[in-house]
Order: structure tokens, then C-alpha cells, then sequence
């Protein structure tokens, strides 16, 4: 096993996939130190501690993104960070900066402090998403989406998209720090995360398949779509190959949330009557732009089929008692 004898933390780890990660890491054989905010609250921890390996090899911790030097105990002695918590969520209540920005751009910056704190750190990997990478005027003149890419704070500002703002803001941070602290660091950019689910909590993206099966549809039209074990792997290639640099941006394929409908039905043609009959265009996102897969493959990913991604996020929901047919 790769991870035999290595100790590496995952921030955030009751969340949809960095409970895949947790779980993928003690497969491999790591040692692994999996931070929540509340240690006490089963919802959180329950399915970690029922992993395979976790008896012998999963420490909990308790840390929160906006408490200074909160990862200090967690992270100490670790050969790798896996940095995937920050708050993820489209809606706020009041203030969108203190809820949402702020945490994901400080919690950022307190997990890299508590690695620059520790020498025996050799790479951190931080969970972004492809919301900071896509969001930018450049989508209306160039029609391949890659590494390259740059949402623009001042865009995601002015549509109020705020939680596209703190992805983009915690890297631009994360991005500033690790060069001024020689930190070695690898993003991960994924596109909305799908799948099976063994945590707790809905996950952003799946409630979008939700509520589309519910007949509502209340988001924009998204970029792309990846099954959370690809992203789960992606975490650990990114960190066990020594060549792994800057970015890497994760998408499946590229689909309308209309052909997400259109997939439903082949799989469940029962939910044919239960799905938008009108859909809501935006111009700039009407017609996906595709997602470059050229660096993505030097991880050695074999992306799972949107179809398959699709079917376990139902069975999931069926199970959760969240849809029924």
C-alpha cells in the first residue's frame, strides 16, 4: 500500500468528498488525522469512524476554518495536507462576506500557515473548483476551458456570486502564500461533484439533481460533471506523483442541466413527468464550454461515465429516502 506508513490530515472530512478521500487514503494505507468542527455530533463523525482501517489508523480532530492556529495539532508531523473544507453553499442569510468569502479565504490561510509550521509537510492539496476557474469574461472569446484560466473577483462581485467569489479569492490567497513560504501546493478544480454518498449531508451538485427530479429548477446552467471518487483519486495522484504541479482541472463531461433531464429519463422514464418543461437560458451559459482533460489524464484518472455518476447519485437519494419511485 502507497500510503504505509505516511500520516497525512484532511481538513473538513465529513463533508461529501473529503469523506471519499478519508476513505480512499486509509484504503491505501495512510494514517490519517480528519478534522470537523464538532467532534461530539454523530452526523459528523459516524461514518468516518466505520471505515475500514479507521480503528487503527483515523484520529479525529476538532478545528474550525476562522480559529487561528485551529489545524496546528491536526496537522503536526503529517507528510501531506489535503485542504478541502470551506463553506459551500449558494445562498446566504445576511452577509454574504462574513459567511461565505471570509471563512473559505481565512481557513485557507490558517491551514497554510499551520503547514508552513510544520517541516514535515512536502505538499498540500487544495480542494478549489472549477467556479475559479470559469467565471471570467474570457468564456465569450475563447471555447476551451484549461488550467490557464482565472475566474475574475471583480465579475463573480458584480453577479453577486459569492460562493464562486471565495473559491476564486482562497486560491488567489493560497496561491500568494505558498510562493512567498516555498510551500509545494496542487490545486484541484473540479466541476459539480456527483455519486454515491455515505456521508451525513447532501452535497451542493447532488441537491441539484434533487431538485431537478423534484421538478425544480432553480440554478444556472453548470460547466461540467464528475463522479466524487474520481475526485477522491485525483486528491491522492496529485499528492503521490512527485511531478504533479499547479492546477488540474476535473470534468467528465459537459452538459446543460436540460441533457442532465434528458439523462433522468433514460435511466427512469417514470420522471418524465416530473421534470421542468421549461427551462431557464442564460446566454453565457447556455452552451457548456468544454473542459480540457489533457492535464487532468497525467493523473492517470479513468473519469467514471456521467451516466454511471448519475444512477449512483439517485440510488443514494433513494436510499436517504429523499426521492421514491
Amino acid at each position: 500500500m502507497s500510503g504505509e506508513g505516511k500520516t497525512v490530515c484532511v481538513t473538513g472530512a465529513s463533508g461529501f468528498i473529503a469523506s471519499w478521500l478519508v476513505k480512499h487514503l486509509l484504503r491505501r494505507g495512510y494514517t490519517v488525522n480528519a478534522t470537523v468542527r464538532d467532534l461530539s455530533d454523530p452526523l459528523k463523525t459516524k461514518h468516518l469512524v466505520e471505515l475500514d482501517g479507521a480503528k487503527e489508523r483515523l484520529k479525529l480532530f476538532k478545528a474550525n476554518l476562522t480559529e487561528d492556529c485551529s489545524f496546528d495539532e491536526a496537522i503536526e508531523g503529517c507528510h501531506g495536507v489535503f485542504h478541502v473544507a470551506s463553506p459551500c453553499t449558494f445562498t446566504t442569510k445576511k452577509d454574504p462576506y462574513a459567511e461565505i468569502v471570509e471563512p473559505a479565504v481565512k481557513g485557507t490561510i490558517n491551514v497554510l500557515n499551520s503547514c508552513a509550521k510544520t517541516p514535515s509537510v512536502r505538499r498540500v492539496i487544495l480542494t478549489s473548483s472549477i467556479t475559479a476557474v470559469s467565471f471570467t469574461t474570457r468564456r465569450s472569446s475563447e471555447g476551451v476551458l484549461d488550467e490557464t484560466w482565472f475566474s475574475d473577483p471583480e465579475h463573480c462581485k458584480k453577479n453577486k456570486l459569492w460562493y464562486q467569489l471565495s473559491k476564486t479569492l482562497a486560491e488567489e490567497a493560497a496561491w500568494k502564500f505558498v510562493k512567498e513560504k516555498g510551500i509545494d501546493m496542487v490545486v484541484i478544480n473540479s466541476s459539480a461533484v456527483i455519486g454515491s454518498m455515505f456521508n451525513s449531508s447532501l452535497n451542493l451538485t447532488c441537491v441539484i439533481v434533487l431538485n431537478l427530479m423534484n421538478g425544480l429548477q432553480l440554478y444556472k446552467d453548470l460547466i461540467g460533471w464528475i463522479n466524487v471518487k474520481d475526485v477522491a483519486d485525483a486528491h491522492i495522484q496529485a499528492f503521490e506523483i512527485s511531478s504533479a504541479n499547479g492546477r488540474y482541472c476535473l470534468s467528465e463531461r459537459e452538459l446543460r442541466l436540460s441533457d442532465v433531464a434528458n439523462e433522468l429519463v433514460k435511466l427512469y422514464p417514470s420522471f418524465i413527468t416530473r421534470l421542468p418543461q421549461k427551462w431557464e437560458e442564460d446566454d453565457e451559459f447556455s452552451v457548456p464550454y468544454p473542459v480540457s482533460k489533457e492535464k487532468a489524464k497525467t493523473l492517470g484518472i479513468n473519469f467514471i461515465p456521467f451516466e454511471v455518476s448519475l444512477k449512483e447519485t439517485v440510488e443514494s437519494l433513494k436510499e436517504m429516502g429523499l426521492v421514491s419511485f
